[in-house]
């Protein structure tokens, strides 16, 4: 008989890229931001929608990006912020 153990999605261990490992310039998709505050897309989605993330330029009807500088400035805001929990 094959025992299979279930893993949560909490004892999945994830690597963070570092602020360092983020382009100081250019245009960055979603799928390049997420990684780098521990959040899914979904939740990505859900901060521009809430103002927490600056807002995406529109390049075409399914493609937004977003300014390397900008993303950046909100990791380091985060990262500075106390109160700010990348989990909400």
């Amino acid at each position: 008989m094959h025992n299979s153990v279930a893993v949560s999605r909490s004892e999945r261990t994830t690597t963070i890229p570092s602020y360092d490992d983020l382009p100081k310039t250019g245009l960055l998709r979603d799928r390049q931001i997420y990684p780098f505050f521990g959040i899914g897309r979904s939740t990505w989605w859900k901060w521009v929608k809430e103002g927490k993330a600056p807002p995406g330029i529109k390049l075409g009807s399914r493609t937004t990006v977003w300014r390397a500088e900008d993303v950046r400035q909100l990791l380091l805001d985060l990262s500075t912020d106390p109160s700010t929990d990348s989990t909400q």
